[in-house]
């Protein structure tokens, strides 16, 4: 059930990459839930919570769910356990993380205090994030301790790219049917959630049977907090790594947030677009997007261990990039959107496969420098680092359409913000409030990339070196913990 290492060469079993992927999805479905509009939703719109007291807890836990990472990483790199340092953090944490998302759903009697509903959101959040950040970090680092070679972790981000659909598909829809569910039948809608809590976390738990860590690495001697950020920070190739993580995570949100302003412009089977009927347009952009994305991965799949992780980000980058820029001025005709969507979608793709490989790299890059594997803390810093990212990409659009006249109360008779009475500006300006900062946030990314040093056939052999120590290592402390049994 492990994935097995020859003498030659990393092998990851497929049990291995798929439950690893199993779990991941598993706890990426729970967050989208807890951590996303369900919860709070459920708490103002529902329980009546005070829109004022719902801030407050959301700023509280958004500054606790940016500083806990680095300090989960450093708690997890210095795990000492018969199954490693990641494991026992997801197999012993995911009983309890099922029961405290359970718990978070649960409404009690004295729900007209808004004193105690504002300590319940936030106690909820607080208790379910502390288990699920352990178990989350741990699973995220996993590759990285299952495999060196990109060749051998190939498989494993595959399978979290395909499983990947789960944890961005059930939200949507259960997330479409949320208003209806918590007004119509809310007892069912808590029992759904509870046993959504508890199937995610039995796949978590069952999944630590079919994957393992190198477990000598809990003998190497770890730097203290500090000294450890210090190092993270002097790492040239994580900086250059943190301006395209950060610029992937902005680009991911802010397509996103446009594409809800833009179905209520050309969803409309009044209007006409170039030549093109309102309402089947977005269908086209849809396919288009999917296009881009499927036929990427594809390439990517084949093409990454080939090129070489800077050759193929700079292939992602470059080509959202270019789609953004030109649709930034020229979005107002449909070909062009075409055009951008497919750019982007070629661009989510690298984001979601190259971007770990890259993060990998950069792990690396520090153990040989350094002599240890601190994937925990590298994990943790680049959480840090990139989660404002998705505040960001969310306030900086509405903020610049307001800035060329756009109105969001003017609505029709349905409630729907009403594009076509929106002034002409707004309009001309749509595409450009939209993509024009994606666009030169990519292209630093790319330019940031050209000098990423991680690539070639130094680092190859690098890797490859790297990869044979590992094994060599995990062989000779498996040697002499036998050794020690046999004489006990």
């Amino acid at each position: 059930m492990e994935n097995k290492i020859d003498s030659k060469e990393e092998f990851v079993k497929t049990s291995s990459a798929a439950w690893l992927a199993c779990a991941n999805s598993a706890t990426g479905i729970l967050c989208a839930f807890a951590e996303g509009a369900a919860f709070q939703y459920l708490f103002v719109n529902k329980m009546g919570l005070d829109a004022r007291f719902n801030t407050i807890v959301w700023v509280l836990f958004g500054i606790w769910n940016a500083l806990n990472d680095p300090i989960y990483g450093f708690l997890a790199d210095r795990t000492h356990s018969k199954l490693g340092r990641r494991r026992p953090w997801i197999r012993y944490g995911s009983p309890v993380m099922a029961l405290f998302y359970a718990l978070m759903w649960i409404t009690f009697p004295d729900k007209n205090n808004q004193l105690f509903l504002f300590f319940q959101e936030l106690t909820g959040l607080f208790l379910y994030d502390i288990v699920y950040t352990a178990i989350a970090s741990a699973i995220y680092v996993m590759p990285y301790e299952m495999a060196v070679t990109n060749k051998a972790r190939n498989k494993i981000f595959l399978f979290n790219i395909i499983f990947s659909v789960l944890s961005y598909g059930a939200p949507m829809i259960l997330n479409s049917m949320l208003d209806k569910m918590i007004k119509e039948n809310y007892q069912m809608f808590v029992t759904v959630m509870a046993g959504e809590g508890l199937v995610c976390g039995a796949i978590v738990f069952i999944s630590t049977f079919f994957y393992k860590e190198n477990t000598y690495i809990q003998q190497e001697e770890q730097p203290k907090f500090f000294e450890g950020l210090k190092l993270c920070f002097k790492n040239k190739s994580f900086l250059l790594f943190e301006v395209v993580s950060w610029t992937v995570i902005y680009a991911q949100n802010a397509l996103m947030v446009g594409l809800t302003y833009l179905s209520g412009l050309w969803a409309n089977e009044n209007v006409t677009i170039n030549g093109w009927p309102g309402g089947s347009s977005m269908y086209i952009l849809y396919g288009s997007i999917a296009a881009g994305l499927i036929i990427a991965m594809i390439v990517f799949y084949k093409m990454t261990v080939k090129w070489g992780t800077r050759t193929s980000i700079l292939i992602a980058v470059g080509l959202m990039a270019a789609g953004c820029l030109t649709g930034a001025f020229l979005g107002r005709y449909f070909i062009v959107t075409v055009f951008t969507f497919f750019c982007s979608g070629a661009g989510l793709a690298g984001g979601l496969y190259v971007v770990p490989m890259i993060n990998g790299d950069v792990m690396d890059k520090d153990e040989i420098d350094n002599g240890s594997r601190r994937e925990g803390v590298y994990a943790g810093i680049n959480s840090l680092i990139t989660k404002p990212a998705q505040s960001i990409a969310t306030s900086v659009f509405p903020v610049m359409m307001a800035a060329f006249g756009f109105i969001p109360t003017l609505n029709t008779a349905n409630g729907a913000t009403d594009w076509l009475s929106q002034s002409e500006s707004v309009k001309n300006g749509f595409f450009f409030c939209w993509l024009f900062i994606t666009g030169i946030l990519l292209a630093l990314s790319f330019l940031a990339m050209w000098f990423y040093p991680l690539h070639g056939k130094e680092w190859n052999q690098m890797k490859e070196k790297l990869s044979a120590e590992h094994i060599q290592k995990q062989e000779s402390y498996e040697k002499l913990m036998l050794e020690k049994m046999n004489k006990n």
